[in-house]
């Protein structure tokens, strides 16, 4: 694996797992940030993996599972839409009082969920 890329791959494991953390103790809103950017990174693995440039700076999922040519099943294009979409809640929140009360533990455990598995399939596509 190209040194660029394991970078980016190293940071979205990395990322993955503090997502694990932040669900486990609590930081739900967290959760799903750290979900967003797992998927992100490893997305821009794929991105500089194919096009042997950096990625750009985009948090567009959606973006950036077209410039990696990667076409995931119905359901996982969905799950990776609606990441990308409540991502933005969290990090420009205007209703902060109410984003904790919608991130709960059951929405936060749904996301760490989809996002493994989201991760998984992405990890596999990457050239050893």
């Amino acid at each position: 694996m190209k040194k660029e890329v394991k970078n980016w791959f190293d940071s979205a494991q990395y990322d993955l797992e503090t997502a694990e953390h932040m669900l486990s103790t609590g930081r739900y809103i967290y959760t799903v940030f750290m979900c967003h950017l797992a998927i992100e990174k490893v997305l821009k693995a794929k991105v500089e993996e194919i096009t042997g440039k950096t990625p750009p700076k985009s948090h567009s999922l959606r973006h950036f599972l077209k410039l990696a040519n990667l076409e995931p099943d119905e359901k996982m294009l969905e799950f990776i839409s609606k990441l990308s979409d409540v991502s933005i809640v969290t990090r420009y929140p205007e209703d902060f009082e109410g984003l904790k009360k919608a991130y709960d533990q059951e929405m936060a455990q749904k996301y760490f969920k989809g996002t493994k598995e989201a991760f998984q399939w992405i990890k596999q596509l990457l050239s050893p």
